[in-house]
């Protein structure tokens, strides 16, 4: 009777040289192999059965390579994003149920879900709100919200290795292969998005069998890079989905423009893609509005005397009425009448002044009425500066802080803060002017871009725009006589920037 003896019939290594083999042994017993220098691959016969040890000796030197080219401010949890949208408690609860189940669903008949919707429904705000849900059930792969006109959290090509990084973290299977994956080519962080999404997440997913399913969401697909980038990105994630037997579930938001209309009606996305559009919902917003006015009449010392309702149930349904079944609307309406340096009630009646019912068939028509009473209360006499002002933010609308603009516009320091101090409610007015100006929503900016809503507020002129290159142009040489110098001086390269990429539209 004899025993079967084990054999090792491959000693394949992975991104380096194996070791020696051992010595010969005595009656056919070999000795003992050689320790690999590399992670390597090695399959063992012992009678019928076969069996593979995967081993990774460094897990992490291709982790850090990838934490280099990955985007943190395009996290969920990200400081630069904060205070994140989130959905008011009570609200939009059946969507956020919907989604999550689908999300956890290992079995889902689709792999992708696309939420769709118009500017300011709130789609950031279920998007964030699903990951904090998601994170904490474990099941959040990772996230990533685009960013309109951001050199970074706007950029496509960051979008698959921050996902891939987020990835490995979440899932200790996954952490060795994509780090492996980066380690023996750090050249695929500058490759094409399709060898991105193929060597870093589709590859590492594939080896690692019997992974638990986890949700990949990116928000604001239309505010990245351009349109024939938007639509590579979905075909890019339809055909591996239609190839590869996915575990993960990949959640896209953004508006519903044509050119992403069309591409999720091409026949290979339609067969792994379903879709949900965020409606209207007028009972989330009174629920919002009913609870906000509640926490303004609780908090501030000015409405100690103010009877309760406030408001009257009748101003309340208007407001509601005025919203179209849009936060935008709501959440812009609370910021103006809670500020600090006025009077709620004040605040409030300013805005029942203007209150009129429509009967135009455009959802933003309030909205805009509300946008064009917020702008007037800034003095007649600043209105063209304003417009400047309003101009650069519209047109560059990366974080510059107020100083910059300041800079830019050949204004005396403090004039921006001084203008846009009663325009809290549009904007995020920082509390020191070193720190970035920004809108509270892209739907704002919209507003700016359209001459038919913004009227008199319209920066979207070619008017504007030469008025603005020529600011640049003057801008540049404040510190040097040579504008080229100014590179070197980080406070201005901002400028060099914004040159190069105002020229082409200057016509």
């Amino acid at each position: 009777m004899f025993r079967q003896a084990s054999q090792t019939i491959i000693n394949y290594v992975l991104g380096g040289a194996g070791g020696n083999g051992g010595g010969g042994g005595v009656g056919g017993q070999g000795g003992d192999g050689g320790i690999g220098e590399a992670p390597t691959l090695n399959y063992a016969i012992a009678a019928q059965n076969v069996t593979m040890n995967t081993h990774f000796p460094n897990e992490t030197s291709g982790i850090h390579i990838l934490y280099r080219s990955i985007v943190v401010d395009a996290l969920y949890n990200s400081s630069e994003r904060f205070p994140q949208p989130r959905c008011h408690p009570e609200t939009r609860t059946e969507l956020l149920e919907k989604l999550y189940r689908w999300a956890t669903d290992p079995d889902a008949n689709h792999s992708i879900h696309w939420l769709h919707g118009p500017a300011g429904g709130g789609k950031s705000a279920v998007m964030q709100t699903l990951c904090e849900r998601l994170q904490q059930a474990g099941r959040l792969g990772g996230s990533f919200f685009f960013k309109r006109g951001h050199s970074t959290s706007g950029n496509a090509k960051v979008l698959f290795p921050t996902l891939a990084y987020q990835l490995a973290l979440h899932q200790h299977k996954l952490k060795g292969l994509i780090s492996w994956s980066v380690e023996t080519d750090p050249s695929v962080l500058d490759k094409s998005l399709d060898v991105q999404l193929q060597n870093l997440i589709l590859e590492p997913c594939k080896l690692a069998d019997n992974s638990p399913s986890s949700a990949l969401l990116i928000d604001g697909l239309d505010e990245c890079d351009g349109h024939k980038i938007q639509q590579e990105i979905l075909r890019l994630i339809g055909s591996a989905a239609k190839r590869h037997h996915l575990t993960l579930r990949i959640l896209i938001a953004s508006r519903p423009e044509p050119h992403i209309q069309e591409t999720f009606k091409e026949d290979f996305l339609q067969a792994v893609a379903d879709s949900t559009n965020i409606e209207q919902s007028f009972q989330d917003v009174c629920i919002y509005l009913c609870d906000e006015f509640s926490r303004i009449h609780r908090e501030h010392s000015a409405m100690k005397n103010i009877p309760t309702p406030w408001p009257a149930p009748e101003i309340l349904k208007k407001l509601v009425q005025n919203s179209s079944g849009y936060f935008v609307y709501a959440a812009t309406v609370i910021k103006f009448v809670d500020d600090e340096y006025s009077w709620p009630s004040k605040q409030l009646d300013i805005v029942v002044q203007n209150l009129v019912c429509h009967d135009s068939a455009s959802p933003f028509t309030d909205l805009d009425q509300l946008y064009m009473q917020i702008l007037s209360r800034v003095p007649v006499q600043y209105c063209p500066t304003l417009c400047n002002i309003l101009c650069v933010k519209t047109h560059y609308p990366r974080d510059f802080t107020v100083q910059d603009i300041d800079v830019l516009l050949d204004l005396k320091p403090g004039t921006v803060e001084l203008i846009i101090r009663p325009l809290h409610s549009v904007l995020k007015v920082p509390a020191l002017s070193r720190h970035s100006l920004r809108v509270h929503h892209a739907s704002f900016l919209d507003f700016l871009k359209d001459e038919a809503r913004s009227l008199n507020f319209h920066v979207g002129s070619a008017e504007y725009k030469v008025k603005l290159g020529h600011s640049i142009l003057k801008a540049l040489s404040y510190t040097y006589d040579d504008p080229w110098k100014n590179l070197a001086d980080l406070e201005f390269y901002w400028y060099v920037e914004a040159t190069l990429r105002h020229i082409p539209n200057l016509d």
